[in-house]
């Protein structure tokens, strides 16, 4: 918040997602929220459990759709940032969900299947995908050993910091 805040922007942080889920739960679960928080910035970052949850590529994209469309019929006003999914085959755990060769190629095609829907859905797609890759190379893991450590969500802050909207000048 200490970034938001810096750049002019008083924000309410809410983050209602969930480790473990898929698009199909964030539609379900999360997406009705969106009518009630009224957000004015929204980022999605969404597609590792779709991998390891065995889903096509054809359902992930519908899921994107759904999920834009949702956010611009709720949220017209909302800045929309999309980011890749960092590359966890790299990650000490990423192993354990088969060959990491073939994830790791999953996760390009998810990660090429988001920018496309972000544009699509006049979102700004962030890629941040080098520096995730280059964290995960590095260790930058969280104790579980799969996902991102505290310092590796510190850098995608930092690299995200220029993109961020200025604050909003309320006219008279």
């Amino acid at each position: 918040m200490r970034l938001w805040n810096g750049r002019g922007r008083g924000v309410e942080l809410r983050n209602p997602a969930v480790n473990g889920y898929r698009t199909d739960d964030l539609i379900v679960e999360e997406l009705p929220l969106v009518a009630v928080f009224q957000p004015t910035l929204v980022t999605l970052l969404i597609g590792a459990n779709d991998i390891v949850a065995g889903s096509s590529d054809d359902r992930y994209r519908d899921g994107l759709r759904v999920i834009y469309e949702h956010v611009r019929a709720e949220a017209a006003a909302a800045v929309v940032y999309a980011l890749p999914q960092p590359d966890w085959s790299l990650s000490r755990a990423g192993a354990s969900f088969g060959d990491p060769a073939g994830i790791a190629a999953r996760i390009e095609r998810f990660n090429a299947i988001a920018r496309e829907e972000a544009e699509r859905a006049s979102a700004t797609y962030v890629d941040i995908f080098p520096l995730m890759r280059d964290q995960m190379r590095r260790g930058m893991h969280a104790p579980d050993g799969l996902h991102p450590s505290a310092a590796a969500y510190a850098e995608w802050a930092d690299a995200l910091r220029d993109r961020l909207p200025a604050r909003r000048v309320s006219s008279p």
